[in-house]
C-alpha cells in the first residue's frame, strides 16, 4: 500500500468515527447545558465556592465569573511552579524561574499549553497532575461555557440572562470532560501509553550507553490535552513520543479526541437554538475547510521533487516514521485548525507551503472546527459577519437566527476579529525590530521570520505549537508570548459575552420571504468565502514574507 493510499484511508476512518460520535455527543452536551438538575457532587462544589447555580447572570456578571476564575487559576499555577522545589514528588527538579512560571501559568489557563521547557526535565509529578492537568480540564470548560452563553443569546429573547457561569463550568467538567477522559485514558493505556508515578531511572540505548527517563500520569493527561484542545505534552517530543503516542491506532485516536467535541458542538448549537439545520450549516463550513486543508497539506508534503523526496515517498524530514506523511499531515492540520498545539511531527521541518498551511489554519481563528468552545463562538462571529455582508449586497437589514444584526452587534463582532491579528502582527514586528529577540532565531531569511510569526500566531490564537528553530525560553518571549496568550484568550471573550447579552435582549424577528436562509449550502459557501477573504486580507503580507517566499524559493 502506498503512503498516499494509507493517508487517505486513515482520513476516511477518522471521518467515519467522527460521524458516529456526532449525534450522541452533541445531544448529550445540549442536555447537559439545558438541564436544571444539580447532582450531589456538584452541589458540594457550589457550596464550597459560595455560588448559587440557579441564579441567572447577565453578561457582565458572567464575564466577571470567567475573569475571576481565570485570574485565580493563573495565580495558583504560578505559585505551584515557584514552590516546586519544596513540594513532594518534584523528582528533584528546582522551582521554575519567574518569567517561565508566568508564561506557563498564562499558557495553561488560556487553553494554549505553549511550552518553553522540556516537560520531562522541568516539571515534577505534583505540578504536572495537580497544576497542568487540572487546568487542561477547567480551561476547556471555560471555553465551552462562553460558547454556550453565546448560543443562549441567540436562543433567548427579551432577557439579558445567559445562564450561570459556575454551573456551566462545573457541568462541563463533570458531565462531559471527565467521563470521556476516563474512557479515553483506558484506551490509551491499552495502546501502551504509560500511567504511573515512577521516578527518574536509567534506560539502556540500542547504540550503547544509557539515558534517563521519568514516568508520570501520562495517559490521563494525554487524553485531556487532546480532548480539551489544550495541547502541550508530558514530554518534550510531545505526541511523537512513544510514551504519549505508542502506535498508529493511538495516533488516530488522539486526532479523533482533538476533533470530536468541536464538531459535535455544532449539533449542540442546533439543538439549543431549535434548528438542527443551522447546526448542519456550521458543521458543513467547518468540515469543508478542514478537509480542504488536509488535502492541501498531503499534496504539498507528498509532492516534493528531488532524489531524497522520491526515495522517501515525500517530505519525511521531521516526520515520525511510525506514522508517516499522511498521518502527520492529518495531525498537523487538525492541531492548527483547533487550539490544540499537540504535535506528532516537527512543524518547522514541513515544506515551506506546509508551514504556511499550518500558519493559515491558526490565523483563520482556529474555527474549523476550532478549539473546544472557542471554535464554535468564533464561527458564529464569522456567521454574523457573513450575514452582514449579504445584507449589504441586497440592501436589507441583516438577520441571523431571528435576531437583527445592528450597529452594536457588528462593532462587537469587528472588535472580536481584529484583536488577534493586532496582537500577532504588532508583537511580530517588535520582535523582528529589536536585537535581543532576533538573537533567538537559529534560521535567517524567510524561515527565520516564519519562526517569529508562528510563535505569536500560536500564542495569540491559543494554539501552543511552535516552529522548533526558535529559542523561546528567554525573558522577552516568555513575557510577551504570555501577554499575547492572555489577551488573545480573554479580550475576545469580552466581545463574545457582550454580543450574547445584546442578542438575548432582543425580541425575535419573524422570518419573511426576504430573509436570508442561513441553513442552505449557498450561505455555507458565503461563510467559507468570508472566512478566507478576511484572513487573507489581514495576514497575506506577513505570509508572503515568510512561508510563501520560502515555498517559492524551494
Amino acid at each position: 500500500m502506498s503512503p498516499q493510499t494509507a493517508g487517505v484511508l486513515q482520513l476516511l476512518a477518522l471521518i467515519a468515527a467522527l460521524a458516529l460520535a456526532y449525534r450522541p455527543l452533541g445531544d448529550h452536551m445540549a442536555r447537559v447545558y439545558s438541564s436544571e438538575k444539580h447532582y450531589a457532587p456538584e452541589k458540594w462544589i457550589y457550596k464550597a465556592i459560595g455560588a448559587n447555580p440557579s441564579a441567572g447572570m447577565r453578561w457582565p456578571a458572567y464575564l466577571r465569573g470567567v475573569l475571576a476564575f481565570s485570574a485565580v487559576s493563573v495565580l495558583f499555577l504560578y505559585a505551584l511552579q515557584r514552590l516546586q522545589g519544596s513540594l513532594p514528588g518534584s523528582l528533584g527538579f528546582a522551582s521554575i524561574d519567574p518569567d517561565q512560571a508566568f508564561n506557563t501559568a498564562a499558557s495553561f489557563v488560556a487553553n494554549t499549553n505553549w511550552q518553553s521547557y522540556s516537560g520531562e526535565q522541568a516539571m515534577g509529578h505534583v505540578v504536572q497532575t495537580g497544576g497542568l492537568a487540572v487546568q487542561n480540564f477547567v480551561s476547556a470548560a471555560v471555553g465551552m461555557a462562553v460558547a454556550v452563553a453565546l448560543v443562549r443569546g441567540f436562543a433567548r429573547s427579551r432577557t439579558g440572562e445567559l445562564g450561570n457561569f459556575w454551573a456551566d463550568l462545573v457541568r462541563g467538567v463533570f458531565r462531559i470532560l471527565l467521563p470521556v477522559s476516563l474512557i479515553g485514558a483506558i484506551i490509551l493505556v491499552a495502546c501502551g501509553a504509560i500511567q504511573n508515578f515512577a521516578g527518574i531511572h536509567e534506560v539502556g540505548q540500542f547504540t550503547g550507553g544509557t539515558q534517563q527517563w521519568n514516568g508520570g500520569a501520562v495517559a490521563s493527561q494525554e487524553v485531556i490535552k487532546e480532548l480539551g484542545t489544550n495541547g502541550g505534552g508530558y514530554f518534550n517530543a510531545n505526541s511523537a513520543h512513544p510514551f504519549e503516542n505508542p502506535n498508529p491506532f493511538s495516533n488516530l485516536f488522539e486526532i479523533f479526541l482533538i476533533l470530536v467535541i468541536p464538531f459535535a458542538l455544532t449539533r449542540t448549537f442546533g439543538r439549543m437554538v431549535g434548528s438542527l439545520r443551522q447546526g448542519y450549516a456550521i458543521l458543513a463550513t467547518m468540515a469543508v475547510i478542514w478537509v480542504g486543508f488536509v488535502a492541501l497539506m498531503m499534496w504539498t508534503e507528498f509532492a516534493g521533487n528531488g532524489p531524497a523526496f522520491e526515495t522517501a515517498g515525500g517530505a519525511m524530514e521531521g516526520k515520525e516514521t511510525r506514522f508517516g506523511i499522511g498521518a502527520s499531515a492529518i495531525f498537523s492540520v487538525s492541531t492548527t485548525l483547533t487550539s490544540t498545539g499537540a504535535v506528532n511531527s516537527f512543524h518547522s521541518s514541513f515544506t515551506g507551503f506546509g508551514g504556511g498551511i499550518q500558519l493559515l489554519g491558526m490565523q483563520l481563528g482556529e474555527i474549523a472546527p476550532g478549539g473546544v468552545g472557542s471554535g464554535l463562538y468564533g464561527m458564529l462571529i464569522m456567521a454574523i459577519i457573513a450575514v452582514f455582508i449579504a445584507g449589504l449586497m441586497v440592501g436589507r437589514t441583516p438577520e441571523y437566527l431571528g435576531k437583527k444584526i445592528g450597529t452594536r452587534e457588528i462593532k462587537l463582532a469587528a472588535c472580536y476579529i481584529l484583536i488577534t491579528p493586532a496582537l500577532v502582527l504588532c508583537f511580530t514586528a517588535a520582535a523582528m525590530a529589536l536585537p535581543t529577540p532576533a538573537d533567538s532565531m537559529t534560521n535567517s531569511g524567510a524561515h527565520g521570520f516564519s519562526e517569529i510569526l508562528y510563535a505569536y500566531t500560536s500564542g495569540a490564537n491559543n494554539n501552543g505549537s511552535a516552529f522548533a528553530g526558535l529559542n523561546a525560553d528567554t525573558q522577552w518571549f516568555n513575557s510577551t508570548i504570555g501577554i499575547a496568550m492572555l489577551l488573545g484568550r480573554f479580550l475576545p471573550m469580552v466581545f463574545v459575552l457582550a454580543l450574547a447579552g445584546s442578542l438575548a435582549e432582543q425580541k425575535p424577528v419573524p422570518e419573511t420571504a426576504g430573509t436570508l436562509r442561513t441553513d442552505k449550502p449557498l450561505y455555507a459557501g458565503l461563510l467559507v468565502g468570508t472566512i478566507m477573504i478576511i484572513t487573507g486580507l489581514t495576514y497575506f503580507p506577513a505570509l508572503a514574507l515568510g512561508p510563501l517566499a520560502e515555498g517559492l524559493a524551494s
